[in-house]
């Protein structure tokens, strides 16, 4: 069985070495260059000065192709980091115990994401509370740990996309596992 790596398409002529604009055309050459197979994009303008007469005839030549770059979409983090913590600052604000796995799993993203960090860990009442500081602004969270249970995780994550994705409007209909996940913590 044969194992290529062929390179994913170049941003850049390899020739001229331009980057290529969105919409652009451009050319792919396939050659053979033992170990292993290699990929070379040229653009339209250097294709036309210097390979095009020639290409087949290249050492190693296996196939040519035009293309249409596309330039890649800007790479959004699943969770935007101000988003999670605005939507988490407005929970808090907000003190309302149907929010707090939200909160919770929030804080916990965002733990993971480095913009917060835990201070110190509590028993208040007989739950455990984190403590958690923003390094940046100095600001001090504590949340209550909801005791989740794994058959409420999936229905928190989706409350959780649900108030990233649309923020928290008190006046919208309630996210139905947020209330009961609040019944079930009581």
């Amino acid at each position: 069985m044969n194992e290529w790596n062929i390179q994913s398409r170049a941003h850049a002529c390899e020739a001229c070495g331009q980057p290529f604009a969105d919409k652009q055309p451009y050319h792919t050459l396939l050659l053979d260059e033992p170990p292993e197979l290699r990929r070379s994009d040229i653009c339209e303008p250097c294709w036309q000065k210097t390979f095009a007469a020639d290409a087949p005839s290249r050492a190693g030549f296996i196939s040519h192709w035009q293309g249409i770059y596309e330039a890649p979409a800007p790479a959004v983090d699943a969770i935007q980091k101000e988003t999670a913590e605005t939507v988490l600052r407005k929970l808090i604000e907000q003190n309302d115990p149907r929010y707090a796995p939200a909160a919770y799993i929030l804080a916990v993203m965002l733990e993971r994401k480095r913009i917060l960090k835990v201070k110190e860990q509590i028993i208040r009442d007989g739950q455990r509370v984190f403590v958690y500081e923003q390094p940046k602004t100095g600001d001090i969270f504590t949340i209550a740990d909801p005791d989740l249970h794994l058959d409420q995780l999936e229905q928190v994550q989706r409350d959780v996309a649900q108030l990233l994705e649309h923020g928290l409007n008190p006046s919208a209909a309630e996210p139905s596992a947020i209330a009961e996940t609040a019944a079930v913590q009581n």
